[in-house]
């Protein structure tokens, strides 16, 4: 059985281990979402992971409402992405860009038409250059514009290469555009998207196959979060619902499934309504049987609940978020048994390098 420490292929992506930075938005581009020097020093000094996913990268100006993240819509964002990318693969490492629509969660400060499956509003607040606000109505996306958000996630993935990323990540978990797609308490559409499982997997299933076609299926994953309830989105059979998703997009042969799941006493800003009552029982273990597949699964594991994945197979990699965020050197610290540096929330989405390239 493989360890954390042996190398795997996902599909084109050639890893030196099992353990993959997750997503994390940490806010340090500019407020034209380019990115910056700063980010430059923080992806490099964790390219020891065996993969890193990038934090949630705009796909379009349209979907994109977080203050400072990136943006990969551009030519002068894909020009600033590059040194970063340079700089993983100058230590080794490869990075993929997690492709980032956040739907109904756009606060019309960033864009003045938020979209979503159906006329509904996130509930909770947003994060803006003003602070936090209510959220606002969405509007329902037409069926003649999902072409053009298809288009969208293709461009993205095409300008993701152009930057020198080893693949993308498509996001469709965590209750932004997909996700609100895929649950029905947000999707009330009468048309082929909307109603039965099948019809409310048909965004993601035919994003991927956007994506694949634009920069191939072995340099494209997916993310899920088959979780109840996050940013006001969940499903009332969500194990079918994501049994059915794994199903899907084991036949788009993409290059790994990463699932996100929570774990008994988590606690994490977006998950902020959710208690231990909440959780439903672990999904991930059927949608790994039927994903034809390399499968990442991600739930706050530490070193050691981490190898036991690897040894009970569970698994085919680990994908750890907060630890790093302090942990620079999360695999070495792993491997030899050092106890991970904490970090501070307080410094999450500030500006500096203070709690982000200094620990």
């Amino acid at each position: 059985m493989p360890t954390l420490f042996d190398p795997i292929q996902l599909g084109a992506i050639h890893a030196s281990n099992r353990i993959v930075m997750a997503p994390m938005t940490r806010g340090r581009a500019t407020r034209d979402f380019i990115p910056t020097s700063l980010m430059v020093e923080y992806y490099r000094q964790r390219a020891s992971a065996g993969l890193i996913i990038s934090e949630g990268t705009g796909i379009s100006r349209e979907g994109l409402g977080w203050p400072y993240a990136p943006g990969i819509w551009n030519k002068e964002q894909v020009e600033a992405w590059k040194p970063v990318n340079q700089a993983v693969h100058a230590e080794g490492g490869k990075i993929i860009c997690q492709l980032w629509h956040m739907g109904r969660t756009v606060h019309p400060s960033f864009h003045p038409e938020p979209i979503s499956a159906s006329d509904t509003t996130a509930p909770r607040w947003a994060h803006t250059y003003n602070g936090k606000q209510p959220y606002a109505p969405a509007r329902a996306l037409p069926i003649q514009e999902i072409p053009r958000l298809l288009k969208d996630y293709a461009q993205a993935a095409k300008n993701a290469m152009d930057a020198g990323f080893d693949g993308v990540q498509i996001h469709a978990a965590n209750g932004y555009l997909i996700d609100e797609f895929l649950r029905d308490n947000c999707n009330f559409r009468t048309d082929e998207y909307g109603g039965s499982i099948e019809n409310r997997i048909r965004l993601l299933v035919e994003v991927t196959q956007a994506v694949n076609k634009a920069i191939g299926a072995d340099r494209t994953s997916v993310r899920l979060s088959p979780n109840e309830l996050i940013q006001g989105v969940h499903d009332s059979n969500p194990e079918a619902l994501f049994v059915a998703a794994a199903q899907a997009l084991s036949k788009e042969k993409i290059n790994f499934l990463e699932v996100r799941e929570p774990r008994p006493g988590e606690n994490n800003f977006i998950m902020a309504d959710l208690t231990d009552d909440d959780l439903h029982a672990p999904i991930a273990p059927a949608m790994r049987k039927n994903f034809k597949g390399h499968f990442i699964i991600n739930g706050s594991y530490n070193g050691q609940s981490a190898q036991q994945v690897m040894k009970n197979n569970e698994a085919d990699a680990v994908a750890f978020g907060r630890p790093y965020i302090s942990n620079p050197d999360l695999v070495a610290k792993i491997k030899n048994n050092i106890p991970f540096t904490p970090d501070d929330a307080n410094t999450w989405f500030t500006q500096g390098e203070e709690g982000y390239s200094n620990y």
